[in-house]
């Protein structure tokens, strides 16, 4: 760990609709935060300029992630908006826990759930999950959000379909983040994230 506890790591997923933030406070936990290193996940999207494969994302062809997905290798795994397929390869939590990482992580509720399932069968997995809910203080809010993205009208609906669909799964999180502005968001996060290493 890079910390100099002995205590158990920790993993930090957030979830929460498109537009809620989760990615942006991940990230700005492992910019500023000591200790904590981000997944990087894996996806079927072609890269975009700029972007590295393996620090970005684990950029797999249609044939890799299938037969990734056969060898059992995925912890979580989701085809997103009916295109392009994202997911979490094991290693890339387990072993790392295992190591002694802490880790954070921002996926969508159905990888939750995944992760949640899989976290029965895994001690280490076990322990290390938090889970955190992010999500805009209104439904107006999230709407402006998703506006403000410049999609077209009839992708806002369908995000907002989603988004209204995850909601209802908020109370089944550990800890919930009615995001405000982002300095405030980032101070719950910070906190959430305390408790959780001070659990260990």
């Amino acid at each position: 760990m890079s910390d100099t506890d002995t205590s158990s790591p920790v993993l930090l997923v957030l979830a929460g609709p498109a537009g809620s933030g989760k990615t942006t406070l991940s990230e700005r936990l492992v910019a500023e935060q000591p200790g904590v290193e981000r997944v990087v996940t894996a996806t079927t999207r072609s890269m975009r300029p700029g972007e590295i494969n393996g620090v970005h994302y684990h950029f797999l062809s249609e044939a890799q992630f299938d037969e990734a997905l056969a060898r059992g290798e995925f912890l979580e795994w989701a085809c997103v908006h009916g295109r392009n397929r994202y997911g979490t390869l094991r290693r890339a939590v387990v072993d790392r826990l295992a190591a002694g990482m802490n880790l954070v992580i921002a996926i969508d509720v159905q990888g939750v759930r995944s992760v949640r399932a899989a976290a029965e069968k895994d001690e280490l997995l076990r322990r290390a999950l938090t889970t955190v809910f992010v999500a805009p203080a209104t439904i107006d809010e999230l709407r402006a959000r998703l506006g403000g993205r410049g999609d077209g009208e009839a992708e806002i609906e369908r995000r907002m379909q989603t988004a209204l669909a995850e909601l209802r799964e908020a109370e089944s999180f550990q800890y919930r983040i009615a995001s405000r502005s982002r300095d405030e968001d980032f101070a719950a996060l910070l906190a959430i994230w305390q408790a959780a290493r001070s659990r260990r």
